[in-house]
């Protein structure tokens, strides 16, 4: 089929190489020339796994091309992804839709009559069916996303489901045809109306966002009472009613989708007069495991980090990525900066991000520079790397073994051996820890 994908963001991008990798040829459209130019060139302009070999290798093909004419794609497509973001509204939790509403309403302008015209974007209920009725020439219809960082080209093409929030046969009918590869691989298919289907997306994130909130909520009561959450989450997890998954206390989540979706969800839920206050609760606790962080670096520095040398290992707010969109890890060196610390960041993707949008901070090109004579160490994003460093070799880098494991995946025991005194989130201090 012939394809066009509105918006070449990270979910944009993706979208279309994935489209093309299924057969289809693809069109993507930005309003940004050099975003477009990039991507025809085969360039990605951030980091994602395995994309930029499906983006090059559709582009040299002719499979996949990209433009900022949406005349062009109106002339060119046969169904219309929109795949645009939707931040939080400035001064409100709401969502702010004004680039979904000018992403359907250029489409509807140039499309054919009776083009199917996809929501992709994650947005507040009632969204579908109001762009249903302000564009009568279209046919809508509603597919959202469930792409996690770094794991976004396997969660295109080999889902978990697909979700379709539709109004006809005929619709569903094409959606079928554009998935129909990945449905023969036996992937699930829900068939819904356009509420529900564009709840799912904003249910399943406040669903996780809740489940981690829950842990590290956890975490705290451990630290008040002299408890291992490490331990606790095992012994829950073995419940098959829980599972392991999203069971690991540390410095909380961030990112561009769970803060500002479960904010949005909480606010559309109370205009239509359904109280969700416990997702703002969710919230709090998220960013009070920030607070956490810093307290036990204070702790660790003999009550201020004033003047103290701070290594932080991480800015990006997850691993395989390079998006710092509410990185716990550079919310944490940011306010130790603020607090006088001499803050020194590292990791191995998200430099240039971070730079831009922390330029007082300080850079390293290693995570050993890094920890060049550092007071105190800081591990907040969940690198593979970061996890396999050498206490030994470290203690020889550092000026004062001391380190905060904001991520709990580093063995305390280990550390502890090395010589290290060693802090996290929700877990006792180890015994016989190292020198102070």
């Amino acid at each position: 089929m012939r394809l066009t994908v509105i918006g070449t963001g990270y979910l944009g991008a993706t979208h279309a190489a994935c489209m093309a990798e299924l057969g289809h040829e693809v069109l993507g459209v930005d309003v940004d020339p050099d975003k477009v130019a990039a991507l025809q060139a085969g360039r990605v302009p951030f980091h994602e796994p395995g994309l930029p070999e499906l983006i090059a290798r559709h582009t040299a093909s002719g499979r996949l091309r990209f433009t900022t004419d949406y005349a062009e794609a109106g002339a060119f497509g046969d169904v219309h992804f929109v795949c645009v973001g939707t931040p939080q509204l400035k001064g409100s939790e709401g969502a702010d839709l004004t680039y979904v509403d000018s992403a359907f309403a250029a489409v509807a302008e140039h499309a054919a009559p009776g083009a199917l015209v996809v929501g992709k974007s994650t947005v507040p209920v009632g969204t579908a069916g109001r762009l249903a009725q302000a564009h009568g020439g279209v046919e809508v219809a509603w597919n959202p996303e469930f792409l996690r960082e770094g794991f976004a080209v396997e969660d295109t093409l080999r889902p978990d489901r697909l979700v379709f929030g539709v109004r006809s046969e005929r619709a569903e009918t094409i959606l079928r045809e554009v998935y129909a590869s990945v449905l023969a691989a036996g992937t699930p298919l829900v068939a819904a109306d356009f509420p529900t289907a564009e709840l799912v997306k904003t249910a399943a994130n406040a669903f996780l966002a809740t489940k981690i909130s829950f842990i590290n909520a956890m975490a705290e009561l451990c630290e008040a009472a002299g408890g291992d959450v490490g331990v606790l989450a095992e012994a829950i997890g073995h419940d098959d009613r829980i599972g392991r998954k999203f069971l690991r206390a540390g410095v909380g989540f961030g990112g561009g989708c769970l803060p500002k979706d479960i904010r949005a969800f909480a606010h559309r839920a109370d205009e239509l007069g359904v109280s969700l206050a416990f997702l703002r609760e969710v919230d709090a606790i998220n960013m009070r495991r920030r607070d956490k962080v810093v307290e036990l670096a204070r702790e660790l520095c003999g009550g201020s980090v004033l003047g103290a040398r701070v290594a932080v290992l991480g800015a990006a707010f997850k691993p395989d990525s390079d998006d710092i969109r509410d990185s716990p890890a550079l919310n944490v060196a940011a306010r130790l900066r603020l607090d006088g610390a001499d803050v020194t960041v590292y990791d191995p993707e998200a430099m240039d991000n971070a730079r831009k949008a922390f330029p007082l901070l300080g850079y390293a090109l290693s995570a050993e520079e890094a920890l060049g004579g550092a007071d105190l160490v800081l591990h907040l994003t969940e690198w593979p790397q970061f996890r396999e460093i050498d206490p030994e070799r470290a203690r020889s880098l550092v000026s004062r073994p001391r380190i905060v494991d904001g991520r709990g995946v580093l063995d305390a025991d280990r550390w502890t051996a090395a010589g290290w005194q060693f802090r996290a989130l929700g877990r006792p201090a180890p015994v016989g820890e190292g020198p102070r």
